[in-house]
């Protein structure tokens, strides 16, 4: 007994320690269910919520513990446009843990989105296309959670990296730039009467800067003024672009609305659902946002009527290249460079993602994950039934919302014959970075890289930058003429100066052939080439 007592003793500091450094679920793990539980001090809390939503601006205090961890003193309120409806209980929600105290925050996050899914029988649209998009661009977290309120279960929901402090310094170094939000909640009073009328977040510019309070929100202090910039410079100024947007990731955005038929986007008819980060390079970020309408659930362009499925499954890859309504789109693709890179980006990613097959594979395992709460909420808006086959069939008598395999098997096959994605690139090969000669005394200070193209480069691009973090510049690499190749192939070279010994280039190459241009790496936004010039000198 005395033995037992002992052993008891010794392990009880353990079990303690144990208890005491339970894993706390990682808030955006994608292999797990999360639980997030509301206390509300109303009953009829949705009421409370519904007029908040739709008579001012406030949040109805209250208590939360997510996945075990309690917070007290938050602030809760419906958000959402379109995706909002008075009456339900399954509306999209808006949880702010530093309502009170400005400290609190989860794993880093001060607010907490969530989003029913709306007209998304799958489940998996907003969380597949994030998913999707992040391999291109920066891109909100998103993954399931079930959602409790005053202890009765709302359902399950697909939590959103909220586009605010935490998303914006892990992606852009900082979060005190001006912030936009393409699409109002409220219309704005005391519009000026000069105002374009129905321009939504198409970017046109205005002469008076208070016209765009009624198409943008603003997240940050910095005032209007930068936007209305950039809508200058695009539309009036269109070569100094670069100096105000990353021209690249636009077009990604573009290219990943269009391929994956995303509607509720700028690429719809009313060009929301969009954010605006202007960077410390002076820069503006663009970043996705509400897509539980991607995959053709929204199926209107803004010119003409909504489209069938078949016109969906056709959409073409040049929308809005001739729209001068949609400069972002007209003024960029405008361009013959920009248009060759666009096209490279919607073929890289239906390559990547859906001649494959991947993502039905990727919208299975998410539907997998969620099946069983998923039966278990009684708000949901479709049967169990409609859920299991909404992938592969369109539901719904009125709405029509595609199956996304449906959609996507017969739209991957269009973009993949259609002429303008069917130009042969000229790829890149040999990459190499000269190093010091093995007897050379003297360390060299500049990195000279060379390379090799196909099919009859016209020129060859370096992108390349000093430090993580900073925009990409780019030049033209030399070719070089005296080299003894084969028909149609060309060899090209550059040399950049260091700035200093220990100076590490981060570099991506882009070939541009008449038809078309291919990047090296081509997964260059995650994994551009790296050199050390310090190894180039051993």
């Amino acid at each position: 007994m005395k033995k037992f007592f002992h052993l008891l003793i010794c392990c009880l500091p353990l079990f303690l320690h144990a208890q005491t450094t339970r894993t706390v679920r990682d808030f955006f793990d994608k292999n797990t269910v999360g639980e997030i539980r509301l206390t509300l001090p109303v009953a009829n809390w949705n009421e409370a919520l519904d007029s908040l939503r739709i008579y001012g601006e406030g949040m109805l205090l209250g208590s939360v513990i997510i996945d075990g961890v309690s917070y007290e003193g938050i602030g809760v309120r419906f958000r959402g446009n379109q995706s909002y409806q008075t009456g339900l209980k399954r509306n999209p929600l808006h949880i702010k843990l530093n309502y009170t105290d400005k400290s609190l925050q989860h794993q880093g996050c001060a607010s907490v989105k969530l989003s029913p899914a709306l007209r998304d029988p799958s489940m998996v649209r907003e969380v597949l296309f994030h998913e999707i998009a992040a391999q291109y661009m920066p891109s909100p977290r998103a993954s399931y959670t079930k959602l409790f309120v005053n202890n009765e279960y709302i359902g399950v929901f697909v939590n959103l990296e909220s586009v605010e402090g935490q998303f914006l310094r892990n992606h852009f170094g900082s979060d005190d730039g001006p912030l936009f939000k393409a699409g109002v909640d409220y219309k704005p009073e005391n519009i000026p009467a000069d105002c374009r009328q129905n321009i939504f977040g198409s970017l046109e510019y205005e002469e008076n800067v208070d016209c765009y309070r009624q198409n943008f929100e603003i997240k940050s202090d910095r005032g209007w003024l930068p936007l209305q910039e950039l809508t200058r410079i695009l539309n009036k100024e269109i070569t100094k672009i670069e100096s105000i947007l990353d021209v690249d990731r636009a077009l990604w955005m573009l290219a990943l609305n269009n391929v994956m038929v995303n509607l509720s986007s700028y690429s719809g008819a009313r060009s929301v659902n969009y954010y605006l980060y202007q960077d410390a390079h002076g820069r503006f970020q663009p970043i996705h946002w509400d897509l539980n309408l991607a995959f053709g659930s929204l199926k209107n362009t803004g010119q003409g009527s909504d489209l069938d499925l078949r016109s969906l499954q056709r959409l073409d890859p040049l929308l809005h290249a001739n729209n001068p309504l949609k400069p972002l789109a007209s003024q960029l693709l405008n361009d013959p460079l920009y248009r060759k890179i666009y096209l490279a980006h919607v073929r890289q990613i239906n390559n990547e993602f859906f001649a494959n097959g991947e993502y039905e594979k990727r919208a299975k395992a998410l539907q997998a994950l969620i099946v069983v709460p998923y039966n278990d909420d009684k708000y949901k808006q479709y049967s169990m039934e409609e859920f299991q086959n909404s992938l592969k069939v369109t539901t719904g008598a009125r709405s029509r919302i595609p199956g996304i395999v449906e959609l996507m098997s017969k739209r991957s096959a269009f973009l993949k014959t259609h002429p303008d994605l069917t130009a042969l690139p000229s790829n890149i090969s040999d990459i190499g970075v000269q190093g010091r000669a093995k007897f050379e005394a003297q360390p060299i200070t500049a990195f000279r890289i060379s390379c090799k193209a196909d099919r009859y480069p016209k020129r060859v691009f370096i992108y390349y930058r000093f430090q993580a973090g900073q925009p990409f510049r780019n030049a033209l690499m030399t070719e070089d003429v005296s080299a003894n190749l084969p028909a149609g192939t060309k060899a090209f070279s550059i040399s950049i100066d260091a700035p200093s010994s220990d100076a590490v280039l981060e570099y991506y190459l882009m070939s541009e052939n008449a038809g078309t241009v291919q990047f090296s790496p081509s997964n260059y936004v995650q994994a551009p080439y790296k050199v050390k010039l310090a190894d180039l000198n051993r």
